[in-house]
């Protein structure tokens, strides 16, 4: 099955390509590869929560909002590979987490981001991972996704 087939049957749309908060390009392709900026986990623009996870912002819905900023970075990556249909394989993600000073479960947040790859994707959405926590991110945002893709 297709990674747009599998999407329509999650019920799961793509966005459209989240607009730069900055100066810079939300993904590139080099060679057999695309990377992408950082993606937050905007809704039609909009960040759904704001603040620190462990803190102001609890594990599941951090997760959640992970899951979301793949799926930006899907799409990201999809309008410089032609398609979602291009993208042959999940090659890294590294999820980005705005942590209260003494929360550890970035590990927890970042299985949303890996989730949806693996719904998505199947096995070619295994991936290398790396969670990070962080002090602050942009706008606030409780979490930021980069995405390495293979076409």
């Amino acid at each position: 099955m297709s990674a747009s087939q599998r999407l329509a049957e999650l019920g799961v749309d793509l966005p459209q390509v989240a607009a730069p908060v900055a100066d810079y390009v939300p993904a590139v392709r080099s060679g057999s590869q695309i990377v992408t900026a950082g993606q937050l986990p905007f809704v039609n623009g909009e960040l759904p929560a704001t603040g620190r996870v462990g803190a102001e912002v609890d594990v599941e819905d951090a997760a959640s909002m992970a899951r979301l900023a793949v799926l930006n970075a899907v799409a990201a990556a999809a309008s410089v590979a032609g398609g979602v249909d291009a993208i042959a394989g999940v090659v890294k993600v590294v999820v980005f987490v705005n942590s209260a000073p003494d929360f550890t479960g970035q590990a927890a947040v970042a299985n949303g981001a890996s989730g949806l790859l693996g719904e998505v994707f199947g096995e070619a959405g295994r991936h290398a991972r790396s969670a990070v926590g962080v002090a602050s991110l942009p706008l606030g945002s409780p979490v930021e996704v980069e995405l390495t893709v293979e076409v």
